[in-house]
């Protein structure tokens, strides 16, 4: 499904292209699902940080079978099971990766499941693990908490034995939230979010900030963070990028903490791969599973893209080719 001029995700076409040689090292994985994320949105509309060159295809993330080799590539035999972070091109029915772009996906994991496991479980691990430090018994406000990364959020954060407050603007998709863990939630559309965080945190304010929204709720957020809290910048599905006041940094003795997963995986790869085989550990033994809201065959991607841009999605989506 290609991407041959920036515009909406009808503006999607479905061609058939010839297979592409294999260079050294690299492998053919047959894609039998590849997970949508609100980037794959961006990029059709090059506004993204990375921006592939015209024309593309969507989709970042994929779980597949190995089916050809190229020279010198090692670690993964034809027939292997892999998922593979693959930035765009993953709406298709084949990618070429590089060795380093795949890892191995257990039995017990299925594709659907890992295709998922990346974008969103990745950077919720890394936002709340690795940038905010969150202890068990601590607080954490999920901004957003209905889509798939915010999902994740409410979930990690739970497994890591905090208190979890989501915050969403759907009454219907925050009680499917709550039934995924959440110990309370709010609709920042309906309700008053500075007297819910305080009512959650007893007055004291919430230690972690998980933010994929932007707009006017981050700084109501920022000002309900407690003494030494971390404000995490994930993301700005409203479209605003909110502009945080510096003396509330100052005031609380707070941190406004940036999240870039994609660029957190180039600079530092064995950190993302120690946290992505503790992700996998969790997925394998069933501690963590990801709520899939529907698969699109692969002719139908637009309409995928189209239910996350018209914010129809609760949890995850996933485009399956096969």
């Amino acid at each position: 499904m290609m991407c041959r001029a920036f515009g909406p995700p009808e503006s999607l076409v479905l061609q058939e292209l010839p297979s592409p040689p294999l260079a050294p090292g690299q492998l053919r994985v047959a894609v039998h699902a590849c997970g949508v994320n609100f980037p794959d949105l961006l990029m059709m509309q090059g506004r993204y940080q990375f921006k592939p060159p015209l024309p593309f295809a969507p989709g970042g993330e994929v779980a597949g079978v190995v089916v050809e080799t190229g020279p010198d590539a090692t670690g993964f035999p034809v027939g292997a099971r892999v998922r593979c972070s693959v930035g765009h091109g993953g709406f298709a029915d084949e990618v070429v990766v590089a060795g380093k772009q795949v890892v191995a996906l257990p039995d017990a994991v299925d594709f659907v499941t890992g295709a998922v496991m990346g974008a969103a479980y990745g950077t919720s691990l890394h936002a709340l693990a690795d940038r905010a430090q969150l202890a068990p018994g601590e607080s954490v406000l999920v901004l957003g908490a209905t889509g798939g990364v915010g999902l994740s959020a409410v979930q990690l954060a739970k497994l890591m034995g905090a208190r979890v407050l989501a915050a969403g603007g759907s009454d219907a998709k925050l009680a499917q939230v709550a039934a995924a863990g959440a110990d309370a939630v709010v609709n920042y559309n309906t309700q008053d979010l500075r007297a819910a965080i305080a009512a959650f945190t007893d007055g004291k304010g919430v230690d972690v900030v998980y933010d994929t929204v932007g707009g006017s709720y981050s700084e109501l957020a920022l000002r309900s963070t407690a003494w030494r809290g971390r404000f995490l910048v994930v993301g700005f599905t409203a479209g605003e990028i909110p502009k945080l006041a510096a003396n509330l940094l100052l005031l609380k003795g707070c941190a406004a903490i940036g999240v870039f997963y994609g660029d957190y995986l180039r600079r530092e790869p064995e950190h993302g791969r120690a946290e992505f085989q503790r992700l996998m550990g969790w997925f394998e033994s069933g501690q963590l599973k990801p709520h899939i809201h529907r698969t699109y065959p692969l002719a139908e991607a637009s309409a995928a893209l189209r239910a996350m841009a018209d914010r129809q999605v609760v949890g995850k989506i996933v485009v399956v080719p096969r």
